[in-house]
């Protein structure tokens, strides 16, 4: 479900026009659905409930702070991957003490910032994490609350570079040796063997990958319970999101059920991993990101020029990939639809933008509306490494960002000024002084 829909042929945001925030702020613009935000941590919530449980929101996904806040005000912990993400969640008002920090490369700086803040866990991915972790909390006189990190070697059968399960990739430590690094670790006087932690991969879409890597670590950790009294299983994150909806009355089709497929909603999650966890009798953490955020969120973009070849029909926005870099780094999809209706006939289209590379572009060969210069366009699907992702690349400004609430919209993020992205550069004094 999302809160996107036309009323009078004029795309909304829950009860605000679109149009009518592009007109105060600009294009490109990021504009956020909180309701939407709200009902997908509270629909997996709710079919978390027979579960002692803690949703710890992947905040890579999406880290603005207003998005962190409303979340935060549902009772939300919050997945962190860096000391930045951590400092955000408490600019935010978010609670450390319901937060996990993950990550295979972290600093003695960061450790400390965890540790001190009050760190619900420190995910750990390797030995000399733990070790580098005991160092620090033996400094500090303090005990660090850790999870191992386990890596099942299962293919979760999505795209390469978002898989994270396999022996392939970087994360975690190979299943086959976890119990012999709790044991090692037990002998680490200033760690806290707190709980496990897994995670296969993102934008899975199918229950079975989830069903089979925690049928293959239940046992272990049963065993990890029996040996060092460990408190909590963190089964990861990774739900995905169907990006190519229909937008219909406020509905996504991701959320209904399409004739011979099973979508994966949160009741179909719960239902199939509920039986597997209940009878561990610990805690269960889930760190999903994109399933809360993806959906809530779209891109506004306006048309600049529509040039057509011999065999393309290109449409040129003022969007690019330094904005929305999904498309040309994983050739992701994004239904893309207009702010306006117009009725006019479908015309196979290349949706690009401005920057000089050829990998920056929108969509290929879509079948679109007409559209003419200084015609609105909506990328779906954006509120989830969208605007996180973004960078100054062409020096481009990175774009306005809104927050909406029924009636109501809040700037959550200013467009940035120009002269901001090299605000913090200098000219040393041999190159002689700048023209200002």
């Amino acid at each position: 479900m999302h809160e996107f829909h036309y009323a009078d042929g004029e795309l909304r945001c829950e009860q605000v026009a679109v149009a009518s925030l592009v007109r105060k702020h600009g294009t490109p613009l990021y504009i956020y659905s909180q309701k939407t935000l709200s009902d997908h941590y509270l629909k997996l919530d709710h079919a978390l409930a027979p579960l002692d449980h803690l949703i710890c929101y992947a905040m890579k996904s999406n880290s603005n702070i207003a998005v962190i806040r409303a979340l935060a005000n549902l009772g939300s912990g919050f997945d962190t991957v860096s000391g930045g993400e951590l400092q955000r969640v408490l600019a935010a008002g978010g609670d450390a003490s319901k937060c996990v920090f993950a990550g295979v490369g972290k600093t003695e700086g960061e450790i400390e910032l965890a540790l001190r803040v009050g760190i619900f866990s420190l995910n750990a991915e390797s030995e000399p994490e733990l070790r580098r972790i005991d160092k620090v909390a033996r400094r500090l006189r303090m005990k660090a609350p850790v999870a191992v990190r386990v890596n099942p070697n299962v293919d979760a059968h999505t795209h390469a570079k978002i898989t994270t399960g396999t022996y392939d990739n970087k994360f975690g430590i190979a299943f086959e040796e976890v119990e012999g690094v709790y044991a090692r670790a037990r002998k680490l006087k200033n760690l806290w063997l707190k709980g496990v932690q897994m995670h296969i991969g993102s934008q899975l879409t199918d229950v079975a990958p989830f069903e089979s890597a925690v049928r293959k670590v239940t046992p272990l950790v049963q065993q990890l319970k029996a040996d060092h009294g460990i408190q909590f299983f963190s089964v990861g994150g990774g739900l995905g999101i169907v990006y190519k909806p229909a937008l219909e009355s406020g509905q996504a089709a991701w959320w209904k059920k399409t004739p011979g497929k099973q979508i994966l909603t949160p009741q179909t999650y719960a239902d199939r991993l509920l039986p597997l966890l209940r009878p561990l009798g610990l805690k269960i953490l889930l760190e999903p990101g994109r399933f809360i955020s993806g959906n809530s969120g779209i891109l506004v973009t306006r048309v600049e020029f529509v040039k057509k070849t011999g065999a393309k029909n290109f449409v040129s926005v003022d969007a690019a990939m330094n904005d929305l870099i999904r498309p040309a780094f994983y050739d992701s999809y994004h239904e893309i639809v207009p702010v306006r209706k117009s009725g006019r006939k479908k015309i196979s289209s290349d949706v690009v933008g401005p920057i000089c590379e050829s990998g920056d572009f929108f969509a290929k060969d879509r079948p679109l509306e007409k559209v003419g210069e200084g015609d609105l366009l909506a990328l779906l699907s954006a509120g989830a490494y969208g605007s996180v992702m973004g960078s100054n690349y062409n020096t481009r400004a990175l774009p306005a960002e809104v927050l909406v609430h029924g009636s109501k919209a809040g700037l959550v993020r200013k467009r940035q000024e120009i002269k901001a992205i090299w605000g913090d550069e200098s000219i040393p004094p041999w190159l002689g002084s700048s023209a200002s």
